[in-house]
Formats: structure tokens, C-alpha cells, sequence
């Protein structure tokens, strides 16, 4: 055997080993998911007769209305897409919507709502739903980037970078960074689970059900991001963390997922040499 011909087929061993692995890997993401569907409609039609407190139709009003808003805010950042996104209307961003959370915990609570029991936040603890949220995440991996790979061959390459990540990468300032980091990895992940899977996802639920309310969630929250090239990927995003939300009872698993995306997605904007290796 020529020498040449044995390192040609050395080298495409571990190309070889490399696509098996991946491929077990997305069937094992598809497997997962599926499965936890599955629970959640055997567990749905078994808690069907328990009387539980649930959003009622003053909630449903406060829903739409907030659907509303965000349909206007799309149709605005469409009809002015030369806009671009600063810290200071991230800033003004966040304190906007914080100010809508607080009014929304306000209103439930007036309610009688115990937010807490709803939301699941002591169902399960802290590290419990650090771990589960890890799982769950590196199981939506493969089907994140599938999306993000059909979504890059349809619109470029450089297509699916949303405004908030061209102001990081384009950041000059160690506070500009710094802000966008809290934001993203604290921040954002709180307030956008409350908004789109505990209350959104709450209401759309009680009237639609769980396999519906998780289609027409994940399909607000990748609208919300008013980019049209990384609608795909953020709908899978955002089924996944409905799904984990809803099998686990605890919308801490949505936000530790949440939050852990984020943490991923800067620091291989911060190192992208880690990918390119």
C-alpha cells in the first residue's frame, strides 16, 4: 500500500467518526424532545380534572394587548430598517421592559396569583435547574444549528447576526461590553421567559393548549427579535425552551437555558478563534 493512499485514509477516519458522532448526536436532540412532547400530552390529559387557578380573560385582554404592542413594534422596525441598535437604546430597551414585567407582576398578583407556585420557582432547586437546563440545551444544540444552517444557505452566510450581536462585535468600549454582557447573560433571559413562557405562554395555553401554545410562543418570540434571516433558528430556540418550561414545571430550567445560550453565543463572539480551531 502507497504511503500516500494510508495517510489519505488516516485523515478520513476521523472525518468518518466525526459525521457518525454527529448524526447520533441530532437523533439523539430529536429523540429527547420528542419525548418530552410526548410527556407533556400524556401529562396534560392526566391533569385535565384538577382544579388549578389559571389566567382568566382580564389576562387574555392583558395578553393581546401586549401581542399587539409587539406586532407594532415589528411592523415599525420593518418599515425603518436603517435603524441600528446602540447601548443606549438597549439601555432604554431594558428599563421599558422591566417597566412592562413589574406591571404584569403587579396585575397578577392584584389577582391572586401566587407567582411563585405558578412559575414553579421553588418546585425544584437551583441546581437542579442548572443541570437540567445544561442537558436540555446541549440536546437543542443540533436542532438550533440545523435551523441556523438551512437559514444561512437560504439568506448568506453573515445573514443570521441579529443588531444586538453586530454591537457587540463592533463594541470599542469595555463598558459597552460589559452592559451588553449583564443584558444578555442576566437580564434578558429573566425578562423575556417571564414575558414570553410564563405569562404569554400561560394565557395562550389556557386557551389553545399546550402543543398549539407552544407553536404560536416560539413564533412571537422569534417575530419579537424583528430579524427575518434568524426567524427559524429563534423559533426552535424558543420551542425548546416552552417545551423544557413546560415539562419541568419551573420556568427557572427556561431561563438557566436562556441564559446559557447567551453565555455561549458571546463568548464565541469574544473567541472566535475557539470555532475556527
Amino acid at each position: 500500500m502507497r504511503s500516500d493512499g494510508f495517510f489519505a485514509a488516516f485523515g478520513a477516519a476521523p472525518s468518518f467518526v466525526l459525521n457518525v458522532f454527529f448524526a447520533l448526536y441530532f437523533l439523539a436532540s430529536v429523540y429527547v424532545y420528542i419525548s418530552l412532547v410526548r410527556q407533556i400530552g400524556a401529562r396534560t390529559s392526566v391533569s385535565a380534572s384538577e382544579p388549578t387557578k389559571t389566567f382568566g380573560l382580564p389576562e387574555a385582554i392583558l395578553a393581546g394587548a401586549l401581542i399587539l404592542f409587539l406586532l407594532l413594534s415589528i411592523i415599525a422596525s420593518a418599515s425603518r430598517p436603517s435603524v441600528e441598535l446602540s447601548a443606549r437604546n438597549l439601555l432604554a430597551n431594558l428599563l421599558f421592559t422591566m417597566f412592562v414585567v413589574l406591571f404584569i407582576m403587579t396585575f397578577l398578583q392584584l389577582r391572586g396569583f401566587d407567582l411563585s407556585s405558578i412559575a414553579g420557582f421553588f418546585k425544584i432547586g437551583f441546581v437542579r435547574a442548572l443541570s437540567t437546563g445544561t442537558i436540555l440545551l446541549l440536546a437543542a444544540y443540533p436542532l438550533i444549528l440545523l435551523a441556523n444552517t438551512i437559514t444561512q444557505r437560504l439568506f448568506g452566510s453573515d445573514s443570521s447576526k441579529q443588531n444586538i450581536v453586530e454591537v457587540f462585535s463592533g463594541s470599542h468600549t469595555i463598558a459597552q461590553r460589559i452592559l451588553i454582557i449583564i443584558f444578555a447573560v442576566a437580564i434578558a433571559p429573566v425578562v423575556e421567559e417571564f414575558l414570553f413562557r410564563f405569562f404569554l405562554y400561560g394565557v395562550i395555553k389556557r386557551y389553545l393548549g399546550s402543543f398549539l401554545g407552544i407553536i404560536v410562543n416560539a413564533v412571537l418570540f422569534a417575530a419579537a427579535h424583528t430579524h427575518i434571516p434568524s426567524f427559524v433558528p429563534l423559533f426552535v430556540l424558543g420551542s425548546c425552551f416552552t417545551i423544557a418550561y413546560e415539562w419541568s414545571g419551573s420556568i427557572l430550567v427556561a431561563m438557566t437555558m436562556h441564559s446559557l445560550f447567551n453565555s455561549v453565543t458571546l463568548i464565541v463572539l469574544a473567541f472566535p478563534e475557539l470555532i475556527s480551531q
